[in-house]
């Protein structure tokens, strides 16, 4: 935030607030800390933005207020708000707000509230607009959209319904509790070829006496359960997670134990993250903290770990065939082409052009750590 003081120094007219869920934890700390911000909206009070900036460019506006935070009993979904989209392949559709499984470590159900979805009808008529708009895949949102529930359609409901909507040739979901996810779910991504088989499902540790700490609900055991169940139905999958190291208590035999996991799960790939207490949560209450010298040791085992499984699987990948939704040029180069796999796997294809939002056969030709390259497959 420090970077917009010298611009509101500059410019002094311009008006700056702060929204989300960090506004929302924090709430008057911001102003009193950063007094150049002009106004703080938690994330449920967006509807209110229009008569907020109109209250602090207004004459009265030393004595309008400064903080909108929501209610914690809030039962807003934006169902009737369709967000402004720059035209593209992927559009992310929220489904769901809010979280009820209190995770030690997060904030989460603090600022968002409890779990509210919007109606399976309500979904479906954004995602028909979005297919007018041009977009040919969605991404499904939620905080745990596993526990996704309308009154009448719970997740795997949802999902099938997508699928079927005329014009949608993908459908990805994020993120998956994995005591929510079941079988009932994975068999519908089985029977149908349009939702891609890539689950990102956060295991955060691999010892189950942490994961009760972090009040996860499953235990080692479950999760490498759930892991069995999807692979016995979903072949090729993409298997992303997140992983928690230093969380307050976890000694070198459980650090082990999550790394252990790693190793005989290979996921596609992970995002680890050191423990870090967010003020407001029961972990940071917690005594038994982790030195921040032995946190980055244990991230930087767990990421070399890692590395080394994801190289070895898309190594592995030379030679098969795939079909790749393209969705524009490589960042890397403007003669090139990327795209990803249903498995979530990007691809890159050299020295080529092909339209955004086509799906293509390819032929994977090489590796180089997290990217795959491949080779158009010419139909005669």
């Amino acid at each position: 935030m420090n970077s917009f003081k010298a611009l509101k120094l500059e410019r002094p007219d311009l008006k700056i607030g702060v929204l989300g869920c960090m506004a929302q934890r924090l709430g008057e700390k911001i102003l009193v800390e950063k007094p150049f911000i002009d106004f703080v909206m938690g994330p449920d009070s967006y509807r209110n933005i229009l008569q907020v900036l109109n209250g602090v460019h207004s004459e009265q506006r030393e004595s309008s207020p400064k903080i909108f935070l929501n209610e914690y009993e809030s039962k807003e979904t934006y169902a009737d708000v369709c967000p402004v989209r720059v035209r593209g392949v992927n559009a992310w559709v929220a489904v769901m707000r809010g979280c009820n499984n209190y995770c030690t470590y997060c904030i989460v159900p603090y600022v968002r509230g409890r779990e509210r979805s919007r109606s399976a009808q309500n979904v479906i008529e954004e995602i028909r607009r979005l297919v007018d708009e041009g977009f040919v895949e969605v991404t499904l949102l939620g905080q745990n959209v596993n526990s996704y529930w309308d009154g009448e359609h719970d997740f795997a409901d949802l999902l099938a319904m997508v699928a079927k909507v005329e014009g949608i040739e993908r459908v990805r979901f994020a993120t998956s509790h994995p005591k929510d996810l079941s079988e009932k779910l994975v068999r519908v991504i089985a029977e149908n070829e349009k939702i891609c088989n890539h689950i990102h499902l956060p295991v955060q540790s691999g010892s189950t006496r942490i994961l009760q700490l972090m009040n996860r609900h499953y235990s080692r055991e479950d999760f490498l359960a759930k892991v069995e169940m999807i692979r016995k139905y979903l072949n090729p999958v993409g298997l992303t997670t997140d992983i928690i190291v230093g969380f307050p208590g976890e000694e070198e035999d459980d650090f082990r134990q999550t790394v252990e996991l790693v190793r005989e799960v290979e996921f596609d790939s992970a995002f680890v993250f050191k423990y870090s207490p967010r003020p407001g949560t029961r972990a940071a209450q917690f005594d038994d903290m982790v030195s921040a010298a032995e946190k980055t040791r244990r991230l930087e085992e767990i990421n070399t770990l890692q590395k080394e499984i994801t190289k070895s699987k898309n190594r592995q990948l030379i030679g098969q065939r795939g079909v790749i939704l393209v969705e524009g040029r490589s960042k890397k180069s403007e003669t090139d082409v990327m795209g990803r796999l249903e498995t979530n796997k990007i691809v890159v294809i050299p020295n080529t052009i092909l339209p955004k939002g086509k799906l293509v056969e390819v032929t994977i030709v090489g590796a180089d750590g997290v990217t795959l390259f491949g080779r158009v497959n010419h139909q005669n």
